[in-house]
């Protein structure tokens, strides 16, 4: 790698978790879910690969209302991630090489997921391993992230835990994982989370309370940073006892923990 050349950073910047819920009323001030450092920081940003074009313009509109671009959102340069093809593992290292290629001749690039920090629990991972590959710096904002904030919220172990995704779909398929990570966490005394597609909200808390035992610890939360964002935990038996419905319009996350 030349010396005499300066590369330019990878930015991981955050974005609100309202996506998509904005009908549940208005967005919460951009400022009061990301530091003005980071807003000024992707104000400065002309450059930006994002997982998905649409989502990052309006990203950066409510950036603009707070400190001006420093190029009009028709001339920042939005590149979007990869989709990997059906049945292959990612993208290929060629495709993201080029998407990194303004940060090889010396310009900052901002990647964005629609929600939330990118590369965790959204897509970018690949392209963060490829810049660690080329030589850029990998520079992480502060931002919310929804498992941490979930996690916080929920009373589970903090100092273990894990994150496993979307379960399976298929009833007898995600009943078998439910158990198995039920047993995992008695196991190590670890909470495990997972997310699932909102409209499948409530089946999975469904399949949840019939197949995890009375005495584990289950914790839904949703909605976090909005206003009527809340986190609800307690023993599978008390929710039985008190069911919950959950919206199928917004993200949630489940955090569950076994007794020993």
């Amino acid at each position: 790698m030349s010396e005499d050349r300066r590369l330019g950073r990878l930015l991981l910047v955050p974005t609100p978790l309202d996506f998509g819920v904005s009908k549940h009323g208005a967005p919460p001030d951009l400022q009061d879910v990301l530091p003005l450092g980071v807003i000024r920081q992707a104000a400065a940003l002309t450059h930006w690969v994002a997982e998905n074009a649409k989502t990052a313009r309006a990203f950066l509109k409510r950036v603009n209302a707070i400190v001006p671009l420093a190029l009009p959102l028709q001339a920042q340069q939005i590149a979007e991630l990869p989709r990997p093809a059906k049945g292959a593992k990612g993208a290929q290292a060629s495709s993201l090489d080029g998407l990194l290629a303004p940060a090889l001749q010396g310009q900052d690039i901002g990647l964005v997921s629609e929600a939330g920090m990118p590369a965790i629990a959204d897509p970018g991972a690949a392209l963060v391993q490829a810049a660690h590959r080329l030589g850029i710096v990998v520079l992480p904002l502060s931002g919310a992230s929804s498992l941490l904030l979930a996690l916080a919220a929920s009373g589970l172990n903090g100092q273990s835990f894990a994150f496993v995704g979307y379960l399976p779909v298929d009833a007898v398929a995600r009943a078998a994982r439910i158990r198995e990570l039920e047993a995992l966490s008695r196991r190590a005394g670890q909470a495990q989370l997972a997310i699932e597609t909102p409209y499948r909200n409530p089946a999975l808390l469904a399949a949840l309370l019939a197949h995890l035992q009375p005495a584990t610890r289950l914790s839904v939360s949703c909605g976090l940073t909005l206003a009527e964002g809340w986190t609800q935990s307690n023993s599978v038996a008390a929710w039985r006892a008190k069911p919950t419905a959950l919206p199928t319009d917004v993200p949630a996350v489940f955090a569950l923990q076994a007794t020993a």
